[in-house]
């Protein structure tokens, strides 16, 4: 039998519950036997990113530690330049097992954006792309190309958002559970999204 493994990119800016949750989710109705998240270095569909590579790649290990059928990969803070997702599936791909079977998590409104993606066919060749849940998007957003191309999860839909978080943080407000103990002492720890 075959290693099923989930890959969740990701600007992770911080990383929060909604986040793990949604993870957990797909880990369960995808019988994943591992969820790698992958924090993105330069993402190329985002805007202004708030911390630094290593500090979100940092967030994400602390939030994710207690679980051990998550990872978290640095393969995207050890390349240069955009964070550009199929890179990362044939880099996971080759340093893994060779009968893993990929699926490649995102949010219903970054699989609404794939087809301007960087090679988005062989994205979809070369993994099964599982589409979780996002507040006001609809299946009937995607591309047809798309759409008949993808799996599509019924996650819960979490109101959880890392603008959010940022914006508690910077009026001095309290982030409990929204983020892990662990992460939320990272942000204070290293005074993340004051200004």
């Amino acid at each position: 039998m075959s290693l099923r493994l989930g890959i969740f990119g990701g600007t992770f800016d911080p990383i929060h519950l909604g986040h793990l949750l949604l993870a957990e989710f797909a880990r369960r109705l995808l019988r994943l036997d591992e969820l790698v998240f992958v924090p993105a270095r330069i993402p190329p569909h985002k805007g202004k990113v708030h911390t630094t590579p290593d500090q979100r790649c940092r967030m994400a290990r602390l939030a994710t530690e207690d679980n051990p059928h998550f990872r978290v990969s640095a393969v995207e803070l050890e390349r240069s330049g955009p964070s550009y997702t199929i890179d990362t599936l044939r880099t996971l791909r080759a340093d893994g097992p060779s009968a893993a079977e990929h699926f490649l998590l995102m949010g219903a409104d970054s699989a609404r954006d794939l087809p301007s993606w960087k090679d988005h066919e062989d994205l979809l060749e070369e993994s099964t792309v599982a589409v979780l849940n996002r507040p006001g998007v609809e299946v009937t957003d995607f591309d047809e190309r798309v759409g008949e191309r993808v799996r599509l999860l019924d996650t819960p839909r979490i109101e959880i958002s890392s603008t959010e978080i940022r914006r508690l943080v910077r009026r001095g407000e309290s982030v409990r559970y929204m983020v892990t103990p662990p992460v939320e002492e990272f942000i204070r720890s290293e005074g993340l999204y004051l200004s």
